[in-house]
């Protein structure tokens, strides 16, 4: 039971959407890091030991003259599924706020968990990668282990304002 006596349903308890909101965010993780895998194969880049420089990455992109819109456009559409499912998850924006935190680190993290699994790649955390196309620019040639980084960041402070507008609603 809770506030004026009625029982919490299931869906309305912050932990079972949060499990929910991980599962979710996890699942597309790797659903992203296997549409990535298919890319590289498109590219000729699928089973490499590393990633060649961000410059040859985007030639090899642009030889396919449908190819960066297409990315471009799953990116975008990536951070709309995101945003979707932190509105979902939490009635109010801080914790809207925290929810999509949580869920674009953790599908960020898993996605590279996926790149591991699916091709032994990245070798390192180290490894140089193209985070995104969205603006195209050298700024989005980072080495992997800061993306983790920052997703932790986004995980540990995501999961900080969903519980604590949470605690406030009780």
């Amino acid at each position: 039971m809770s506030g004026a006596g009625r029982a919490v349903a299931p869906l309305d308890r912050p932990g079972t959407r949060l499990g929910a909101l991980f599962l979710f965010s996890a699942a597309m993780g790797w659903l992203e890091a296997v549409v990535v895998v298919y890319i590289r194969g498109l590219v000729g880049i699928a089973r490499v030991d590393g990633m060649p420089p961000a410059d040859e990455v985007l030639r090899r992109i642009g030889s396919i003259p449908w190819l960066l819109p297409t990315e471009q456009s799953r990116e975008v559409a990536t951070i709309a599924m995101l945003a979707a499912v932190a509105l979902l998850a939490a009635p109010q924006r801080r914790a809207r706020f925290g929810a999509f935190l949580i869920s674009f680190g953790l599908w960020d993290i898993v996605y590279y968990v996926g790149l591991y699994v699916l091709l032994g790649w990245p070798p390192s955390l180290g490894a140089m990668d193209v985070l995104f196309l969205i603006p195209p620019g050298p700024w989005w040639h980072q080495p992997v282990w800061l993306p983790i980084a920052i997703s932790g960041v986004m995980i540990a402070t995501g999961v900080k304002l969903f519980l604590s507008t949470e605690r406030v609603k009780s």
